[in-house]
């Protein structure tokens, strides 16, 4: 065990300033600490990486899976190097198909959606179709379905004959019935939505993600897109792990490059330059809209940092 320590030690050591590391969280008798399972790690590398990402703050499932994308990369690097970080699908065991061989690929999307408005009713799908605004997510919190229906309706009549593009949070059925662009699933949501019917209606899938398991998982599913978060702080959703923050979003995008993603998460006109600047074609924002003093220009005030 003493050279599994000492490997993840170094690379502990090499990363501490990378802005991966977050603060571990108050482990209790309800909520222990992760677990490392020597008896199905494949070398001590993966052992090495599992454990430093643990002491890095990753969850366990993001640890597990670090842990294997450092053997994978060691072993086919030839040698260990601490300094270096996992970063390219094979060592994930990302699916290799391109979206044009693999048949249960969700329909595409543009590769850069830009700025992406996520907003509470239709009336402000409106406002954000006559601000141009490239994309925008209806996300209508509601339990009355006659309700939903009334609102995805006009909101996919608001955007027909503009630019905009239109996601529905969750309400995939109704997204079907009223040929909406395409639909926004949270991880909870795969076991229970009927993805082949949405491929099928020929809609976009988005998909959140919150960390590397996730990525992974989502991976498998061919998206139109991965939104990855929550990068900052956020009241507006409980989110199931910490802000992610800078360094793992940089991270990520390098990693799955290959899809148009998303960043989303407590991102403002103070942070969204550097967040677009790691890579990703699209950054999610709802507070740095709506609560703006005029939504409209803020719009064309974000999209400008966005590209300083």
């Amino acid at each position: 065990m003493s050279l599994v320590r000492d490997l993840a030690d170094q690379i502990i050591q090499a990363h501490k300033g990378d802005e991966l590391c977050i603060p571990l969280p108050q482990f209790s008798m309800s909520s222990p600490p992760p677990r490392i399972d020597n008896e199905a790690a494949t070398d001590h590398y993966e052992l090495a990486g599992a454990l430093a990402a643990i002491e890095m703050g990753f969850i366990e499932s993001d640890a597990k899976v670090l842990g294997k994308a450092w053997s994978r990369m060691t072993l086919h690097d030839g040698g260990f190097n601490p300094f270096k970080w996992p970063s390219r699908p094979e060592q994930f065991d990302l699916l290799p198909w391109m979206r044009n061989m693999n048949p249960n690929a969700f329909k595409e999307c543009p590769k850069r959606l830009g700025l992406y408005g996520v907003m509470p009713d239709a009336d402000w799908v409106k406002r954000m179709v006559e601000a141009e605004l490239p994309t925008v997510q209806l996300r209508f919190k509601s339990e009355d379905r006659y309700k939903i229906r009334k609102q995805i309706k006009e909101s996919v009549k608001a955007v027909e004959g503009s630019k905009t593009l239109l996601f529905i949070n969750d309400f995939w059925e109704e997204a079907i019935d009223a040929q909406a662009y395409g639909v926004h699933l949270g991880q909870e949501d795969l076991d229970t939505a009927d993805l082949e019917k949405i491929r099928a209606a020929g809609l976009r899938l988005g998909l959140s993600t919150h960390g590397y398991a996730e990525l992974a998982h989502a991976d498998r599913f061919c998206p139109s897109y991965i939104a990855m978060g929550a990068v900052f702080a956020t009241n507006l959703k409980k989110m199931p792990t910490a802000p992610q923050g800078l360094g793992r979003l940089y991270q990520y995008a390098k990693l799955m490059s290959h899809y148009p993603l998303v960043a989303i998460g407590g991102i403002d006109q103070e942070s969204i330059h550097v967040v677009a600047k790691s890579g990703v074609g699209s950054v999610a924002v709802v507070r740095a809209i709506t609560q703006a003093k005029d939504p409209k220009a803020a719009v064309k005030h974000l999209q400008a940092l966005m590209q300083t």
